[in-house]
């Protein structure tokens, strides 16, 4: 959150009107960025010059290029034709997974090129591959890989281009259209422009070998103005300019963080949709528009290309602001221009070929994101502000008194006198300690907000400290503290790639005094951390953040790292929070602004968005764009930040909150009061329903991040990850699965709408998850009513959904709670599915403390003579981790801790959906016939099986 600008005194600031909208002013287009300028015009000259255009740049003769047939890769030098005196180094490494890295850098040049990007966002060094093979001829290198063999990459030497096969396929060229273009380090004085020099007899004209690919004008090499602020650019330029093309995938994916489709549209050619190419720059959108290439508040450099016969990706692990234009052609390909301000080139291929593939090599560069809390998936309210302790106690009372589930409570920027974080307003927050033991006596959590900027005040201990270690960004001369304005006035920020600051913001977090350090004592080791405006979000900055001339550790300026800046923010934060207990037990960690990688250490939620429907709908689309990039803990604020929604669309943001892994209500401080239990009757009701909704399935979402917390697959599923061979799922974005549960809800995002159309991409019944309806799709399409007392939710045919169906006030409160088991028999009569359980809050599923099974569903034919159906269905439960090996679950004894603490806990009921026709009897495997029911619906109730969650069994139902 934001104010809209900065005026002259802060005061005025904070007094400003806020239903101000979006203002294009505040933020570069490409037209007034230099290097995008530059960018641009050099991919206009070669599609001007479509037969004559080519490369500069060659790779080294082959007789030079020293290359093993069997090593995984190599090293040479780079030529430029129209820079001959100037060197760059090429790596091209093939690692496990089929992992393809391509590495190229400035060799000896006047300065360093920023090449620490992938240090932050990577988990460790790949490792190489050992099965590849390479050969030679005068034209190109090419290496053969894969368990298959039918991998190829090819490496052309002049000009130099680089492509991988698969199957003989092209999948991924790089500088294919030669818009590869390393912008060389060099003095003043060395890019003077052309000029006239005089002889005795004429005057000659000095010609610029390489305006024909560069351009002949030096444009905004040195010094750049945007509004009123002037970028020094010591450096000079820097850009990098790569051509990335997927000539045989007709739909590209991911680079979050926008709001728009899932499956990107063209910002460039006859079919662009927007005239600007997408921009990551992390920056403080104010009520950013619902349909846009504008960069928001995170970056991921990660593209997904699809078709229907495979899915690739690229990396480019690039920290510094970066422009994408994306081009469909006629042909059934896309080609895409990346164009960055500065740093290495540092691209990842991705070779597939399904989308689960894809995802997990992703995983495996950069991680997955970890177990999170249990307590983190339950419902979140927050607003800005909560005013006082007297505030937080009421609202949970009142939670309470109209029976609504809430697990977690925020505090905003007020809770913090004079915005100093860490230090309570003792006039409206006297008894911190107290207040948020209160919310925790009855199993719920507090969330409080820490921002990055640090008041500039002599009583701040936090900044006094930090200022006294030397850790604090600094401005241009890279000498004392940049200054800026924030929140609390004159702020500044901690320098988190400084080394020095990472123990030192540890130490804040100690909710006892350590060695006389002053640490959070008022607090306590449970209460999540909420990292807001880490972009990082400066008042008076150009763009509302901060000047790119400032100076990081190291000498590296703001530009070279921008990107990364609120991700090591959130990052340490997380570490700070999981270090404040020993043995640690799970942080929770929200933040705004992210990179690759961010996922290992938190959630994300999608800013800073009103109250209207179509921020509703396409914040969907944002967070399913968010999990294509990794980052799977994410949702956006439900009610929208701004605004003050109707009633109808508040019920229906609450079903798009219950169907996020995030669950959040969030609003402004000048919106209305909005807490569920102000609403009248219907909607009071209708949401109470929703958030009861959300917590009876608190078993299939954590069950889902044990999932990606292992794989890297998404949670929300869109229609081209679970069916990747179905061309007309693959521009779906406003219905998805939940994991592998088998559910799949389409929310209703507009008002009025009294049904909907789910498509189904296959030829499998479907169960209403309310009615038990069996739905048969014709055309590919299911109508399902949808007034507003209903939820399009779906059970594909082949599931089983384990539930909770007590109501209780908040998550924990529900471990002991018995399972209900919802068994959908697909058009064979199987099914199965799996919960995950463990205690929710340590990681001692890493010594095996988990209970983890598989339930199964299989029928058997009738015998001979007694017809050619279906004569018996068998429900079992088996033990997954007992079976697991290369998982989470280390060390696994079936009798561990946690399996004992829950082990009083039953299933309690079976609802067996798609049997046909009426059993003759229900049996206890090995024991007893069961109670139960056929309703007039054709739906078996098996009440009280009275077997264990942690035990093996099976019931026999047999219909003959």
């Amino acid at each position: 959150m934001r104010s809209p600008g900065f005026p002259g005194t802060f005061l005025l600031l904070l007094l400003l009107p806020t239903a101000l909208a979006f203002k294009a002013s505040d933020f570069k287009t490409c037209s007034q960025s230099g290097f995008c300028r530059r960018g641009r015009a050099l991919a206009a000259r070669a599609e001007d010059s479509p037969s004559s255009w080519h490369s500069p740049y060659s790779i080294e003769p082959p007789e030079f290029l020293a290359l093993h047939p069997r090593q995984p890769g190599f090293t040479t030098s780079v030529n430029s034709s129209i820079h001959p005196n100037v060197k760059f180094v090429l790596d091209v490494i093939i690692h496990e997974g089929g992992i393809v890295r391509v590495r190229m850098d400035e060799e000896d040049g006047l300065r360093k090129r920023y090449n620490e990007a992938s240090q932050w966002a990577l988990v460790g060094e790949p490792l190489w591959s050992s099965h590849v093979l390479w050969t030679l001829d005068g034209k190109k290198a090419k290496a053969v890989y894969g368990p298959k063999k039918d991998m190829e990459l090819v490496v052309d030497f002049n000009p130099f281009k680089i492509t991988l096969y698969r199957g003989g396929e092209e999948q991924v060229v790089l500088n294919g259209r030669g818009l590869l273009h390393m912008e060389h380090f060099r003095t003043k004085e060395d890019s003077k422009p052309a000029e006239h020099i005089e002889g005795e007899a004429q005057s000659v004209l000095q010609v610029n070998p390489a305006a024909w690919f560069e351009g002949d004008t030096q444009d905004a090499f040195w010094d750049e103005t945007f509004s009123t602020w002037t970028d020094t650019k010591p450096k000079g330029p820097e850009s990098l300019s790569l051509d990335i093309s997927f000539p045989n995938h007709a739909h590209v994916y991911g680079i979050p963080q926008h709001a728009t489709n899932l499956s990107l549209p063209s910002t460039t050619g006859p079919t662009a949709q927007y005239t600007d190419p997408f921009r990551l720059y992390n920056a403080d959108v104010f009520e950013y528009l619902s349909d846009s290439p504008v960069s928001l508040y995170g970056s991921i450099p990660l593209m997904h290309a699809h078709s229907a016969t495979s899915t690739v990706a690229v990396f480019n692990a690039l920290a510094s602001e970066t422009w994408i234009d994306i081009a469909h052609v006629e042909k059934g390909g896309v080609g895409t221009h990346w164009i960055s301000e500065s740093g290495i080139l540092d691209v990842f291929l991705l070779p597939g070929p399904t989308p689960s593939d894809v995802f997990t090599q992703y995983a495996r560069l950069t991680g997955t994101a970890p177990l999170p809390a249990h307590w983190s998936l339950g419902y979140h309210q927050c607003r800005w502000n909560y005013v006082s302790s007297d505030d937080v106690r009421g609202v949970q009372n009142r939670f309470d008194e109209e029976d609504f589930p809430v697990d977690v409570f925020w505090l905003d920027i007020e809770y913090a006198e004079d915005h100093k974080y860490f230090m309570w307003n003792k006039k409206t927050f006297p008894d911190p300690v107290e207040m948020t033991k209160d919310v925790e006596a009855v199993e719920r959590k507090m969330v409080v907000i820490i921002d990055p900027h640090l008041k500039r005040a002599g009583d701040y201990p936090v900044y006094k400290r930090a200022s006294e270690l030397g850790v604090l960004v600094k401005p241009k001369s890279g000498e004392g503290e940049y200054e800026g304005w924030c929140w609390p006035g004159s702020s500044s920020w901690i320098d988190f790639f400084h080394p020095g600051s990472w123990d030192f913001w540890i130490s804040l977090f100690k909710t006892k005094t350590i060695d006389g350090q002053w640490s959070w004592t008022e607090s306590t080791d449970s209460v999540g951390i909420w990292n807001d405006m880490n972009e990082p979000s400066v008042f008076n900055g150009p763009e509302i953040t901060m000047p790119k001339d400032n100076v990081h550790y190291g000498g590296w300026e703001h530009r070279d790292v921008h990107n990364i800046n609120g991700m090591l923010f959130a990052n340490h934060t997380f570490q700070a929070a999981e270090a404040r207990t020993d043995p640690p037990r799970r942080p929770f960690v929200l933040t705004r602004a992210f990179y690759a990688g961010s996922q290992r250490f938190g959630a994300m939620w999608t800013g800073d968005n009103l109250g209207t429907w179509e921020h509703m709908a396409v914040g969907i689309k944002m967070v399913l764009a968010n999990g294509i990039g990794g980052m799977p803990f994410a949702g956006s604020d439900v009610g929208g930040f701004f605004g003050n929604p109707e009633p109808e669309m508040l019920v229906r943001w609450y079903v798009v909150g219950a169907f996020s892994p995030f669950f959040r209500a969030h609003a402004h401080i000048d919106t209305k009061r909005r807490e569920p239990y102000l609403l009248e009757e219907p909607y009071k009701g209708l949401v109470r329903d929703i958030l009861r909704l959300r917590y009876s399935m608190l078993p299939v979402w954590y069950t889902a991040f044990r999932e990606t917390s292992e794989s890297g697959i998404p949670i929300l599923r869109p229609q081209y990850v679970m069916f990747p061979e179905d061309e007309a799922g693959f521009g779906i974005d406003d219905q998805y699965y939940v994991g592998s549960s088998g559910l799949l809800v389409k929310p209703v995002t507009q008002k009025g709408i009294k049904e909907v159309s789910v498509y189904i991409a296959e030829d499998q019944v479907y169960y209403d998850y309310f009615t038990n309806h069996a739905h048969r799709p014709k055309n590919r399409h299911i109508t399902l009513p949808a007034n507003l007392d209903q939820i399009p939710l779906l059970i594909r045919g082949g599931s089983i959904i384990p539930t909770r169906e007590r109501p209780r006030r908040s998550s924990p409160l529900m471990k002991h709670d018995p399972f209900t088991l919802r068994v959908a028999l697909d058009t064979s009569m199987n099914a199965r599915g799996e919960v995950y359980l463990d205690d929710g809050e340590t990681y001692g599923y890493g010594r095996g403390d988990v209970v983890w099974r598989g339930f199964g569903a299989e029928g058997t034919k009738a015998k001979k003579g007694k017809g050619k159906g279906i004569g018996m269905v068998r429900i079992s439960s088996v033990d997954l981790a007992a079976a697991a090996t290369g998982t989470e679950v280390s060390a696994y004894d079936p009798k561990n801790e946690f399996a004992r603490s829950v082990g009083d806990v039953r299933v309690e009921k079976l609802v067996v959906l798609g049997l046909g026709k009426k059993p003759s009897s229900v049996v206890l495997e090995g024991g007893r016939e069961l109670e139960w029911e056929y309703t007039s619906e054709g739906v078996l109730v098996v009440k009280d099986p009275a077997v264990r969650v942690v035990d093996d069994w099976a019931v026999v139902v047999k219909l003959e």
